[in-house]
C-alpha cells in the first residue's frame, strides 16, 4: 500500500488522525495533514482505508500495490 496526501485539499478536520494516528498527524499551526508513513505496515491498512473514506476533502489517496 502506498499513501499520498494532498495538503492543498486538506481542510484540517482531523478525521484521518482519529482513524489512523500511526500514519497521519496534523501540523500544529493550521491542522493540515502530515503523512507519517507513506508505506504503512499491513496491520495499519484498514485504518488508512477508513481515513481515506472519511476525509471530507478527499485529500488522501490510497494505492493498493
Amino acid at each position: 500500500m502506498k499513501v499520498v496526501v494532498d495538503q492543498d485539499k486538506c481542510i484540517g478536520s482531523g478525521q484521518c488522525v482519529l482513524a489512523s494516528e500511526q500514519v497521519f498527524d496534523q501540523r500544529d499551526e493550521d491542522g493540515i495533514v502530515v503523512l507519517l508513513q507513506d508505506d504503512p505496515a499491513a496491520e495499519l491498512h484498514e485504518g488508512v482505508r477508513q481515513a481515506a473514506q472519511v476525509c471530507p476533502a478527499l485529500a488522501i489517496e490510497v494505492n493498493e500495490t
